[in-house]
């Protein structure tokens, strides 16, 4: 299998190819440029930018925030440092002073994010020129939750005007409306 990195080469996807790249395998020379970039980005890479975050307020959204540790609401700066190492990356967001951890790896053809307490599966895919992520496992603490519970966690990438953009929505049921983020990194 093969994918065109963002200088339009075409390389093989092989096991030591970077992590979004290994999951796509060909769908991801479907990517825009800046998506590209900034997936195949090996090392440490830090990127900055702008977000706007929103968050809910009920009792049960609040608790579910803090379980998976998302960012305050507010809009400002955004410093995005990744670091690749062997079959997983690190992701840390630093938004409105708080850091937003997670680890990434690919398992069974999906992507897996850890984000504090809760570990998710996500169906990577290209559609409209976009990285899609779509739920398709969810645990806490190993246990396996009802995928059905997470219809309204989504996340998706792109590219407007050359910059890399992001918006990234968590509802659930009884808790509703958790996070929406949403902005752009500089990936020259």
């Amino acid at each position: 299998m093969s994918a065109a990195p963002a200088g339009g080469r075409i390389a093989a996807t092989t096991a030591q190819s970077p992590l979004f790249q290994r999951l796509l395998a060909q769908r991801f020379a479907m990517l825009p440029p800046a998506v590209q970039r900034l997936h195949l980005k090996q090392g440490r890479a830090s990127y900055h930018g702008e977000v706007q975050v929103e968050r809910g307020t009920g009792g049960l959204s609040r608790l579910c925030a803090w379980a998976t540790r998302l960012p305050p609401a507010g809009r400002g700066p955004v410093v995005v440092d990744i670091e690749s190492e062997g079959a997983c990356e690190r992701w840390t967001r630093h938004i409105g002073g708080h850091a937003m951890r997670s680890r990434l790896w690919a398992a069974d053809g999906l992507l897996c994010e850890q984000l504090g307490l809760v570990t998710f599966g996500f169906r990577l895919d290209v559609e409209s020129a976009s990285l899609t992520w779509t739920v398709a496992r969810v645990r806490v603490f190993g246990v396996p939750l009802p995928v059905s519970m997470f219809a309204r966690v989504a996340a998706r990438e792109s590219e407007v005007d050359g910059r890399y953009t992001f918006d990234v929505r968590a509802a659930l049921p009884l808790a509703g409306d958790l996070v929406h983020y949403r902005g752009w990194l500089d990936v020259a």
